[in-house]
């Protein structure tokens, strides 16, 4: 059976708190196997035959029945996390002490234009990459002002995103993958 990972844009964030207990369960509903919750931020690693294109919205819409919003979902496999983590273009010891870098979870690969509008935001200290179906944004320092996060991404894409720690992602294909 092969093994996906989810990441859900809204979970335990903006007074949408959801226990893992009650996430898990609502993955079981689908007839998921091996199903486990990593971080209280709404990643779900399962189990599933077969991969089709309407396993995101069949999970959205499970999602926003029992929980009363909408949920976007971005499905990933392990090998696809684990080429992400490969791809990584940003090395965080040229970063500095602060550095940390983001994967932005994309539907699509964001068109010629969106990245030309990303490369014009770079500052000193923010910077994205393009991925597959994802980007990666490099912050050098936490606690300085984001240019990047102010204008919106998911506006300024066009599109439903979440973001993650790249950190998590390192934990998730070490434990799953």
């Amino acid at each position: 059976m092969p093994r996906h990972i989810a990441f859900l844009r809204g979970i335990n964030v903006g007074g949408h708190l959801v226990k893992m207990q009650v996430l898990r369960k609502l993955f079981e509903s689908l007839d998921f196997k091996n199903v486990e919750t990593v971080i209280a931020s709404g990643n779900v690693v399962f189990d599933v035959v077969g991969r089709s294109p309407r396993l995101e919205q069949k999970i959205e819409r499970v999602l926003e029945e029992a929980l009363g919003y909408k949920v976007a979902t971005f499905l990933r496999t392990p090998s696809e996390l684990t080429a992400m983590l490969s791809e990584q273009p940003f090395d965080l010891a040229q970063g500095g002490p602060e550095a940390v870098v983001y994967t932005v979870f994309l539907r699509n690969k964001p068109t010629a234009a969106v990245h030309k509008t990303l490369s014009a935001l770079h500052t000193d200290n923010d910077e994205i990459r393009l991925g597959k179906r994802e980007l990666y944004w490099l912050r050098r320092e936490r606690g300085k002002e984001s240019e990047i996060y102010a204008v919106r991404l998911g506006k300024l894409l066009g599109s439903e995103m979440t973001v993650r720690n790249m950190n998590t992602v390192r934990r998730i294909v070490a434990k799953y993958c």
